[in-house]
Order: C-alpha cells, then structure tokens, then sequence
C-alpha cells in the first residue's frame, strides 16, 4: 500500500507540469480505479453470470445457478482472507442477503420475476446465489465508504433512517394487495436526505456531491447490471418470458428504495465504530 501511495505521489508530481487538466485527469482516473475497487464483488458476479452464460456446459453435473452460488461463496471468503471486507462489515452484508432472500421469496411467489433453471441450492423457487446480488449492493457501499473516507453536512438521524428502510422493506410485499405507498417513501427520502451532502477523498482533498444524487447514480448502475442478468437468463421478469427485453426504467425507482435500505443497514456499521456524531462528520 505505501509503494502504491509513493507512485501515485511521484505522478501527481510530475503531472503538475503538465497544467490542471493533466492533475484533473489523473483524480479521474484515481476515482475509477477505487470505484472499480468498491465494486469488486458486483462486478465479479456479473462478469461470472456472463461467463456461465456463455461458456458453461449445459451437461455439467453441476448446475449453473448452483455454480454460481458456490462463486459467491467462495467470493465472499476471499474478501475476507484478503482482509478488504472486515468481519463486521460482512455480518451486516450477510443481513442483507438475508433480506433479500426473504423478499426474493415473496416475489417469486406473486409472480414478480422467476429463475428459469433448475439448481439443487434453491429455497423455493430462489436460488440461493441471488442473495448475494444483494449483498453485492451492501459491499460496494461498505467499501465504497472506507475508501473514500466518507464524511456527511446535514446527515438525518439514524433512528429516522431506520423507520424509512422499514416502511420501504414492508411495502415491497404490502403494494400486492394495499394502496402503494411508493410515492410517499420517494417524499420522505425526499426529506430526509434532500439537504444531505456526502464528502468523498479521491486522494488528499475531499469533493463533495448531493446524496441523493449519488444515490440515484448507484441505482442506475445496478438497473444496468440488472440488464445483463435477465440478458445472461439469470433471472426473467414475465414480460421477458418469451424473448428478451430491457428491463423498464420505471425499476430505477425500486432499486433506488432498495438503494436506502441498504445504505442503512450498512451505516449502522459506522455508528457502532465511530460513534454516531463521528459518522455524521460535518465538514
């Protein structure tokens, strides 16, 4: 680690002769490469679902979506080997997973979206690798988080985030047979979070950018991802059944919900590490 800082040191140097723009383009390229770090995990679960979707023999006495829940497994572990998840961080991920498992449940049952292939690993009709595309979302923020040593103005209380990631979570399954309340929760992140403003150090000087619009990016990312995964047959929503289609931007919005969910859970990490006020930095 310090031989990388003392490289990038030594361009960041003799970059300086070359003007701003040449200094602005290496912080861009600083940032891509630690966004690129943050999303390890998601990024290799998509690139194994491409992978398998690919090359992976039909006739294989292991299935592919028992494959790929093996994958995440052994994923998972080598963050950990490798120290670039700490146990901690993993524990609340590992909730995660949980959480998405039990809504996975629900969904597959309502006929929201279905796994086409058939796997032994599976609860139901979910197989068990999609819990960690889940838990995929909790890692990049985890990480995310430590890398670019986050620091927040006008931050809501946790207590108040918590009731938010609740009431989304249980209107996931309530908007089946109840009035949805999608619209309110978009209001009351909307509130809680239209003031906030995240700090984020590339390398020595901290940038800062509204919250929710880094929020509402991460979702986008994920709708992309998303893409793939019904692309690579991973899963199908009913109006893919028959052939494949983009999925609809109207599931940015869920993704989005999601997004706070698990921006919660993991905050909840840097409460009990740093002390709520620590967590809540202004700047």
């Amino acid at each position: 680690m310090r031989r990388l800082i003392g490289l990038d040191q030594r361009i960041a140097w003799q970059l300086r002769a070359h003007g701003r723009w040449a200094v602005g383009m290496h912080e861009l390229v600083c940032f891509g490469v630690k966004q690129a770090s943050a999303c390890l995990f998601g990024g290799m679960m998509v690139a194994l679902l491409l992978a398998t979707w690919r090359w992976y023999p039909v006739s294989a006495p292991l299935a592919r979506f028992d494959f790929l829940t093996l994958a995440a497994i052994a994923i998972q572990l080598g963050l950990l080997a490798l120290r670039l998840e700490s146990l901690e961080e993993a524990k609340v991920i590992l909730l995660f997973h949980v959480v998405g498992t039990l809504m996975e449940l629900f969904k597959t049952a309502m006929g929201s979206w279905s796994y086409p292939e058939a796997s032994l690993l599976r609860l139901g009709g979910v197989p068990l690798f999609s819990g960690f595309m889940y838990a995929s979302i909790g890692s990049y923020i985890a990480r995310a988080w430590r890398l670019f040593d986050f620091r927040f103005t006008h931050h809501p209380p946790f207590a108040a985030m918590v009731w938010l990631a609740i009431a989304i979570y249980v209107n996931f399954f309530t908007h089946h047979f109840l009035p949805d309340a999608r619209l309110f929760l978009f209001a009351g992140v909307a509130v809680l979070f239209g003031r906030t403003w995240v700090y984020f150090r590339v390398r020595q000087v901290h940038r800062r950018m509204p919250l929710l619009l880094g929020f509402v990016l991460v979702a986008t990312f994920i709708w992309f991802a998303e893409n793939i995964g019904t692309f690579t047959a991973a899963w199908r929503y009913p109006a893919q059944r028959h052939a494949w289609s983009m999925v609809p931007l109207s599931k940015l919005g869920a993704w989005l919900l999601l997004m706070i969910i698990s921006y919660v859970m993991v905050s909840a990490v840097a409460v009990r590490r740093n002390g709520h006020a620590a967590a809540r930095e202004d700047k």
